[in-house]
C-alpha cells in the first residue's frame, strides 16, 4: 500500500502547508509546471518525487523530468503527462499514448481544473489535482492525496490550500 501526494501547476510557488498534508504520504507526484528546479528540490527533500515537465518549465526541469512518465505503483499502471485533456476529450497525442500504454491511472495537470473522473471507455481513472500555485485563472489552490493498494485506488482526498 502506498499513499500518494499529488500536486501540479505550482508555477514557482510552494505553499508550506503542502508538507503538512503530504507528511503521511510515501511519494509525491508532480504533474508539471513546477516553475523552477527549486520547487522540485524542496519536494524531494520531503518525500521521493516523481514528475513530468510542463509547458512553462525550462531546461532546469526538462533535464531531470520527462514529458511523459509510465510506471507501476503497486499493481496499477500509471501514466503522467502535463497536457492531456480529460475524458472524453483527450488531446490527440495523449489519446494515442493512452491507447498504446493502457494505464489504469492517468494523471494530468495544465488546465488548473480539479478533476477525478473514471473513463469507462478505456477503463482508466483520470486525476487532475488542479493548481497549487498562484499563477493562472483558478480561484482555489488544490492538491490531492490518495492510496494505491494492490490494484485498488482509494481514499482520495481533495485538499484546498486557500485562495490564490
Amino acid at each position: 500500500m502506498k499513499k500518494i501526494g499529488l500536486i501540479s501547476d505550482t508555477h514557482s510557488y510552494l505553499d508550506e502547508a503542502v508538507f503538512k498534508h503530504f507528511d503521511s504520504c510515501d511519494e509525491i507526484w508532480h504533474a508539471g509546471d513546477f516553475g523552477n528546479a527549486g520547487i522540485a528540490e524542496e519536494l524531494k527533500k520531503h518525500k521521493p518525487l516523481k514528475g513530468v515537465y510542463g509547458n512553462i518549465d525550462g531546461i532546469d526541469i526538462r533535464a531531470d523530468y520527462p514529458e511523459q512518465l509510465v510506471f507501476f505503483c503497486e499493481d496499477v499502471k500509471v501514466m503522467i503527462r502535463h497536457i492531456g485533456g480529460s475524458p472524453p476529450k483527450y488531446n490527440p497525442e495523449t489519446r494515442k499514448e493512452l491507447a498504446l500504454v493502457k494505464p489504469q491511472l492517468f494523471i494530468a495537470g495544465h488546465s488548473h481544473i480539479l478533476k477525478v473522473i473514471y473513463d469507462p471507455a478505456i477503463e482508466c481513472l483520470h486525476i487532475n489535482p488542479g493548481a497549487a500555485g498562484k499563477q493562472g485563472w483558478h480561484k482555489m489552490r488544490t492538491i490531492i492525496t490518495f492510496v494505491v493498494d494492490g490494484k485498488n485506488m482509494k481514499d482520495c482526498k481533495v485538499i484546498e490550500l486557500g485562495k490564490k
